[in-house]
C-alpha cells in the first residue's frame, strides 16, 4: 500500500510491478530456493543511475569499514544482484541470509528476524522520477545499504544483538530499541579521519542524503539514552543525527547497551 505522496502512487503500470514482484515473496516458502526477479530494462537503468552517483560519494564520505565490506561483497554496477548471489557469499561467511518480503513490515518483525540471521529484503525498484532518494525501503537500500555489511561478523553480530533484544522486549523497549536502530544502523554516522563518515544503510544508500547530511542535518552527540528517546520520520531527509566519536566506539557502545535493553 503506497502513501499518496509517494512517487509511484499514481503510476498504475509502477503499482502492477511492485504487486507482481511482492507476490513472489507472498507465494515462497522456508526452504524453497529464493525467487529470483527479471528485472526491467527501466529497473536496470534506475539501478545504473544510483550506482553512478553513490561509487565516487562512497569514496568520500562512507567509513571505512564499509568501504571494506564492498571489497568483500562486490555489487555489479550493470546489473541488480539477486538475493540468492548475496546469500551464496553471505552465508559461509557470519551465517546470515537475505530472504525476500513483500513491503515493509513492522521493526518488531523486522528486528525479531535478525535474531535468526535473517534479513528479510523487499526486492522491488524505487520509482524511476526519483532514483536518488527512496521514503522507503527498496532493493537499492537493501543492497547498497545493508548486504556488504552482513558480511562482516563484527556487523553481522550487532544485528543479531538487536533481533535478541528485540524478542525480549515490551511495548515500551521496542521502541526504544527501534529508535537505537534507526539511528545507528540505518544512519549512524562517526569521527573518522578528521570529518564525518557514514556508517547507516539509510545514508549509504541514498545519494540525497549523503550529500546533505554533513552540513544540513543538526549533528548531535552520540548518546543512546537521548537516542532511544528520539523519534524519528522516515519518510523524509533525516533532520536530526547522531555521531558517534568512532566507528568502534558505535559498535561497543550500541552492543553493551542492548545487553540491557530488553
Amino acid at each position: 500500500m503506497l502513501d499518496p505522496d509517494h512517487p509511484g502512487f499514481r503510476d498504475l503500470a509502477y503499482r502492477a510491478r511492485r504487486n507482481a514482484i511482492a507476490r513472489l515473496a507472498l507465494e515462497y516458502q522456508p526452504g524453497d530456493p529464493v525467487p529470483a526477479v527479471e528485472y526491467t530494462a527501466d529497473e536496470l537503468e534506475v539501478w545504473r543511475t544510483v550506482w553512478r552517483q553513490l561509487a565516487p560519494l562512497h569514496e568520500r564520505t562512507a567509513c571505512h569499514a564499509y568501504r571494506q565490506c564492498s571489497l568483500r561483497l562486490p555489487l555489479p554496477g550493470d546489473r541488480v544482484p539477486q538475493l540468492a548471489e548475496i546469500n551464496a557469499r553471505l552465508g559461509p561467511a557470519t551465517g546470515f541470509t537475505m530472504l525476500p518480503v513483500a513491503g515493509l513490515v513492522s521493526a518488531r518483525t523486522f528486528l525479531g528476524y535478525l535474531a535468526r540471521g535473517i534479513f528479510l529484503s523487499t526486492q522491488y525498484m524505487r520509482h524511476h522520477s526519483r532514483p536518488l532518494y527512496t521514503p522507503e525501503p527498496d532493493v537499492i537500500h537493501e543492497l547498497v545499504g545493508h548486504a556488504a555489511t552482513l558480511i562482516d561478523p563484527e556487523l553481522a553480530q550487532l544485528n543479531r544483538r538487536f533481533g535478541e533484544a528485540m524478542l525480549a522486549a515490551d511495548g515500551t523497549s521496542a521502541v526504544r530499541i527501534e529508535r537505537v536502530y534507526w539511528f545507528s544502523l540505518e544512519f549512524g554516522v562517526v569521527q573518522e579521519a578528521g570529518g564525518l563518515k557514514a556508517v547507516g544503510a539509510g545514508l549509504l544508500s541514498s545519494f540525497g542524503e549523503l550529500e546533505r547530511f554533513a552540513s544540513q542535518a543538526r549533528l548531535l552527540p552520540f548518546d543512546l539514552e537521548a537516542i532511544a528517546a528520539a523519534p524519528y520520520d522516515p519518510t523524509g531527509y533525516q533532520e536530526r543525527l547522531f555521531v558517534a566519536p568512532g566507528y568502534h566506539e558505535l559498535i561497543e557502545s550500541v552492543g553493551r547497551w542492548l545487553l540491557q535493553a530488553g
